[in-house]
């Protein structure tokens, strides 16, 4: 996937920004702020995308962007800038601790507790810089979607094939001296086609992403799955409503791991707005589910050593035999709450859900009958209830084997049965995110369809 073009995405001297943040944080003490904390980012990229076997858009992305917090005890402001100059850095400081001063007292308010602070510093090599010209993106994308376009006579018309290089670098630091800055590089093909049948038309996608782009599927490769999927979608039935197993395929599997995150993250817990409130040490979940943060996994998307307030992260159980072991906490929700940040400020690193040992199609032969749900729609989950009711297409499963797709329709429960009701996660992990499954096999939902 590489060419011999130079790298255009290329940074000055990371020390230079470290400067920026530091400086900032000097300025803020010279206000008088008690504490103080700066981020500054700085990226690069590059974006383009075909439809239909014509280039249609091609950008290049510049930005910066500089955030400070300041503590006047417990009065917090916060002030932002895209301007890097001196001048610029200093009216933004000027702004935070005006606001500062107005705002209402708050006890929980203030940086992480110094002792969390992280000391040690692992390589997690997540910057690899796509040696690619503008040009040769631009056929990588026509690439995708013409291998997307040629698979078949029934695929008529496409939302395009996209390439996307970025490359960035980010710098946090706060009064208790802490200061460290990390590279990171983001890179990924992927495309959108529609297929057309006498019962009507189809839509689907695929895509790759990784920090590596020496570690992207072909470009070809993106756009026949993208077109297999799509086929496979046509001449769709509808389904009566009843009532069966359900298997999330792993990139919609997904969303039902952060459906619980969100329910144990410190926010909803102190504002009492979760269906698993106060659930801590109680199990939810089959006794055979296992959960693990791996957070300084090399080149993963979810890696890091240290969250965006630079509170150390750990490899830990989120989950052990179906028992929840932890909230997810920064300091903020911590003190709300009177316990420690676990370093969760910028969410999860590489959760991952541990397998049953069943492959995708062991998992569809012990379903023997039921749905494979490949696309949900609308936002019909509430995290204060646990209820759940989203639109749904996909596949009927039987004897063991997908039989027809289906669409049109509705999938239902409540999140509390639906974690306890998890009988098998398959092996098929989607590692495209900071949340890692299989496919997840649920014991029972109920399907709205036809009468």
């Amino acid at each position: 996937m590489k060419s011999n073009s130079t790298d255009i995405l290329a940074f000055p001297d990371v020390e230079s920004f470290k400067n920026i943040v530091a400086d900032t944080l000097k300025m803020a003490q010279a206000s008088g702020a008690s504490q103080a904390e700066a981020g500054l980012s700085v990226s690069q990229g590059l974006s383009v995308a075909a439809r239909m076997r014509k280039l249609e858009t091609i950008e290049h992305q510049q930005d910066n962007g500089l955030g400070i917090s300041v503590y006047f005890g417990q009065h917090k402001g916060s002030a932002s800038t895209s301007n890097l100059e001196p001048d610029a850095i200093r009216k933004t400081v000027e702004a935070a601790c005006n606001i500062a001063r107005y705002t209402s007292e708050d006890p929980c308010t203030g940086l992480a507790d110094a002792e969390l602070m992280a000391q040690e510093f692992n390589d997690l090599d997540l910057y690899h810089p796509w040696e690619i010209s503008a040009e040769a993106a631009i056929e990588l994308a026509l690439e995708c979607e013409s291998a997307a376009l040629d698979f078949d006579d029934r695929i008529i018309n496409s939302e395009g094939a996209s390439v996307d290089i970025n490359a960035g670098v980010s710098v946090y630091g706060n009064t208790h001296g802490f200061l460290q800055s990390e590279r990171k590089t983001r890179h990924s093909i992927s495309c959108s086609v529609l297929g057309e049948s006498d019962a009507g038309m189809q839509r689907d996608y695929w895509y790759e992403i990784s920090r590596n782009p020496d570690h992207l599927t072909t470009a070809r490769a993106v756009g026949l799955k993208a077109a297999e999927r799509t086929v496979k979608r046509l001449d769709a039935r509808k389904l009566k409503t009843q009532q069966s197993p359900v298997l999330f395929v792993p990139e919609i599997a997904r969303g039902l791991i952060g459906h619980f995150t969100a329910a144990i993250g410190g926010s909803a817990q102190y504002r009492k707005a979760s269906f698993l409130l106060g659930k801590i040490n109680t199990r939810i979940f089959p006794e055979f589910l296992q959960l693990v943060e791996y957070p300084f996994e090399s080149q993963a998307l979810g890696s890091a050593n240290f969250d965006s307030e630079g509170v150390i992260v750990k490899q830990s159980d989120l989950v052990t035999d179906g028992v929840i072991q932890s909230y997810l906490l920064d300091s903020y929700a911590a003190r709300k709450l009177g316990l420690q940040s676990t370093g969760h400020a910028s969410g999860v690193h590489n959760l991952t859900l541990q397998s049953t040992g069943k492959s995708f199609d062991d998992c569809v032969k012990s379903m023997h009958r039921g749905l494979l749900v490949t696309e949900l729609m609308g936002h019909g989950v509430n995290t204060v209830t646990g209820d759940y009711s989203r639109g749904a297409a996909g596949f009927w499963v039987e004897k063991g084997e997908v039989s027809f797709p289906v669409e049109e329709i509705t999938i239902a429960a409540n999140l509390k049965d639906m974690f306890a009701g998890i009988v098998e996660i398959g092996d098929d992990f989607d590692m495209r995110g900071s949340i890692r499954t299989g496919s997840i096999m649920l014991e029972n939902m109920t399907i709205a369809g036809t009468n």
